[in-house]
């Protein structure tokens, strides 16, 4: 399994929305073809066909678990992160 994979896996699991790395997360974002822009310490992703932002912020070195149930939540809504996409 991929590093890829397994970050996709950790982050629709549910399980570790607690250790997720930002950097992580940043890196499955723009994997998953999101674009980025930096306002501050604001880190803005969108994606065309896809309504919503994701708007994530660090917390050290760590993700903010709320926001890494966003990501979550928006993988599973528009089927991202799947084998086609891993």
């Amino acid at each position: 399994m991929s590093q890829i994979e397994k970050l996709v896996y950790s982050v629709i699991s549910g399980q570790q929305d607690k250790n997720i790395k930002f950097s992580e997360l940043k890196h499955l974002l723009n994997y998953l073809g999101f674009r980025e822009r930096i306002r501050g310490d604001h880190f803005i992703y969108t994606k065309d066909g896809i309504a919503e932002k994701i708007n994530i912020q660090p917390k050290g070195i760590q993700a903010k678990p709320y926001q890494v149930k966003q990501v979550r939540e928006i993988m599973m809504k528009y089927k991202l992160g799947g084998k086609e996409n891993v």
